[in-house]
């Protein structure tokens, strides 16, 4: 069975050893919000909150905007305003990649990147 959004957020909250209200705390929330979300009586919260998140636990926020669904809007921004990535994007989405491919990809690019500086 998947995980939640907010089974997940508790996972990583009590593996960082924090408490709800010092998560709270650290992305200037109350900590009810939190308890609510890791008790999925909340939807998850907007791409950009996760990110805060997931920074205040000091994890890569991509594991929880991967369960939502969710980009962050910097991101959004940036395929928006780039006609080349929207290209890219939709030339990708057709070819259905698996994770193991997606991460491929990423590596790939990051040597060509090096390759060039």
């Amino acid at each position: 069975m998947k995980r939640t959004f907010g089974q997940t957020l508790r996972e990583l909250r009590q593996k960082a050893g924090i408490t709800q209200r010092e998560l709270a705390s650290r992305i200037g929330m109350d900590f009810s919000y939190i308890s609510k979300i890791e008790n999925d009586r909340l939807p998850s919260p907007a791409a950009d909150t996760i990110v805060t998140i997931s920074r205040a636990l000091n994890e890569s926020p991509e594991q929880l905007l991967a369960l939502t669904g969710k980009i962050p809007s910097e991101v959004e921004e940036a395929i928006a305003n780039n006609q080349s990535a929207q290209e890219f994007l939709r030339e990708i989405q057709v070819m259905n990649l698996t994770d193991d491919e997606w991460k491929k990809i990423r590596r790939e690019l990051s040597r060509l990147r090096e390759v060039d500086k």
